[in-house]
């Protein structure tokens, strides 16, 4: 069963998403050069502060609770040490369960996270650049590491491409996949949708999921949203994709490979189509 990651910090939601299984919350620090490099791009800039860790881990019962620190930077050790000294005092040890690393690009700047951590907390590397997947072989091995994550949104930007998924079509996260279990570490990738919701449907997404061996993957923003042509809840929309995943795990050798093929080629369409559709342009800037 794949752990579903949501992004929230809302107590109520909070609460929903622990009374179901196989849930991780997490919290969002990210937002250095987030902006700057997703202009244009209808994406998610977190407004998450420190102090919701805490809150967020306190009504807690069973889900387990991830942080994205910002990328490394020269305040990241006093940020790591704010982040993992959130429930010292109580003396119940740091609230986060996992901290994970975004835009690194080489080996390097993952074992200074990882130095820095200390082996307190274990950590996810969130691959999203050109350079983390060619150096892959170099960090993988990185003490403390717990999971590698693709993070295709940035990861297709950084590679040039239009759609976030065509990493998943030319086999790049395969490569990952791959690698990641040879390492023994876990491993999951992107976004995804309602079932039958998004440019590639959230079905297409959790097959490919399956088949790669994946064990976490991000909820997006809109799935917890109420659309106006149904009633159905969060809660709901997880049963469906829990009743999916259970139907895609008993497919045949030969209808995954099927699949395979097929979602590849839809993601390559939209590709094609999207090459062909100007970015938005970025707002100007505010004056001071």
């Amino acid at each position: 069963m794949l752990d579903l990651l949501k992004i929230t910090t809302d107590p109520d939601f909070c609460r929903r998403c622990d009374a179901l299984d196989n849930m991780r919350l997490f919290v969002d620090l990210e937002r250095m050069g987030k902006a700057e490099r997703q202009a244009g791009r209808n994406t998610y800039i977190s407004t998450h502060e420190i102090e919701d860790i805490g809150h967020v881990k306190a009504l807690l019962k069973h889900s387990r609770l991830m942080v994205r620190v910002n990328p490394l930077h020269p305040g990241s050790q006093a940020e790591v040490e704010a982040v993992l000294a959130q429930g010292l005092t109580q003396g119940t040890g740091p609230q986060a369960d996992m901290l994970m690393l975004p835009m690194f690009t080489d080996a390097q700047t993952l074992r200074r996270f990882s130095d820095m951590v200390a082996g307190r907390c274990p950590i996810v590397a969130l691959l999203e650049t050109a350079g983390a997947l060619e150096t892959m072989d170099e960090w993988i091995a990185t003490p403390g590491l717990y999971e590698v994550f693709v993070g295709l949104n940035d990861l297709h930007i950084s590679l040039g491409m239009r759609f976030m998924f065509e990493p998943l079509a030319i086999g790049l996260v395969d490569r990952v996949a791959a690698a990641a279990a040879k390492a023994g570490l876990r491993f999951g990738f992107g976004g995804m949708a309602r079932m039958n919701e998004g440019l590639l449907p959230g079905r297409d997404v959790l097959a490919e999921q399956l088949r790669l061996g994946s064990q976490a993957v991000i909820l997006s923003r809109t799935f917890a949203f109420a659309r106006r042509d149904t009633d159905a809840s969060f809660e709901e929309e997880v049963l469906a994709l829990r009743e999916t995943e259970a139907t895609l795990a008993d497919r045949t050798p030969a209808q995954i490979e099927a699949d395979r093929v097929r979602i590849a080629a839809s993601i390559l369409s939209i590709a094609e189509r999207l090459a062909k559709t100007p970015l938005p342009t970025p707002s100007p800037a505010p004056a001071a």
